[in-house]
């Protein structure tokens, strides 16, 4: 095989590098969805433009990063500026993209996760701007999840343990059955929660977006990664919502914080660490 940079097999030094270059066009199309979904516009016509003085953006003028430096983040025609969100929407995906690649090698859990993260970025952004989970981000994340599911392991183990005391789920479903509850217990559980607070409050704490984004998150990841997903959330949530409201909201406590901003960065931590997370910390209870 031949090496580069000493005995380092060039695939391996290879595979992250094309998967920086496909997660910053990924992260290009990425950019398309948070700005035209929240206003209900198609993803695919009209071609990319300015949203400032409606100039149609060239194929040199869309390369991802270099365009946005090359133009000086201003654009071309009107010189209005560019939101840098452009520039670090396709840099982080393309980075999340080489950092999974070198995680999970050339694989379909790469695909996967690949996929989950993108999704997951993308209603991030768009719920930290616009206060608002697409449905066709959301329920694509579901129908992804599930399919998935019966390709990749979801590994949970609550469907095995439920089958070996009713026996009624054939082996091979397995994996689906674990991605269904994960579906389930995410969205029920932030029910709860939702339920919960509205008693407490007399208020919606949250909305059915919310709900929806977890039963994504849940069907990837299975039922004991979403519970995580939702305690992570809610605790990372907490503190940095109250630093916020202390420093730049003069203690209004009343400030709507985006929760699925939370739940969508917490989900891409317990996607790669979650699972020891939760043997460490049954091992404190046993």
């Amino acid at each position: 095989m031949i090496t580069l940079f000493g005995d380092v097999p060039y695939p391996e030094i290879l595979w992250p590098l094309v998967a920086v270059l496909f997660g910053l066009l990924v992260g290009s199309f990425l950019n398309v969805c948070i700005y035209r979904l929240p206003r209900e516009e198609s993803v695919v016509t009209p071609r990319s433009h300015c949203p400032a003085c409606g100039h149609l953006i060239t194929w040199y003028e869309n390369i991802p990063l270099a365009s946005y430096v090359a133009l000086g983040g201003k654009c071309r025609a009107c010189k209005v500026a560019i939101s840098p969100q452009y520039f670090l929407v396709e840099l982080a995906n393309g980075l999340l993209w080489a950092g999974l690649m070198a995680w999970f090698g050339p694989s379909l859990a790469f695909v996967k996760f690949a996929i989950f993260a993108s999704l997951m970025l993308a209603l991030t952004i768009v719920d930290l701007k616009e206060r608002i989970l697409p449905d066709e981000l959301t329920l694509a994340g579901v129908v992804l999840g599930v399919v998935f599911s019966l390709l990749i392991p979801v590994g949970d183990g609550l469907s095995a343990w439920l089958t070996n005391r009713l026996g009624i789920w054939p082996e091979a479903m397995l994996s689906a059955l674990d991605s269904l509850l994960g579906l389930a217990a995410g969205a029920f559980a932030l029910w709860l929660v939702r339920e919960a607070y509205f008693l407490w409050r007399k208020v919606e704490g949250m909305g059915f977006g919310d709900l929806k984004l977890m039963a994504a998150i849940g069907a990837f990841l299975g039922p004991k990664l979403a519970l995580l997903t939702i305690f992570m959330g809610a605790l990372s949530g907490a503190l940095l919502g109250s630093v916020f409201i202390v420093l730049f909201r003069n203690r209004d406590t009343h400030y709507e914080l985006p929760f699925g901003t939370f739940l969508g960065a917490v989900a891409l931590v317990v996607a790669l660490w979650g699972k020891e997370m939760v043997q460490w910390y049954l091992g404190l209870l046993y």
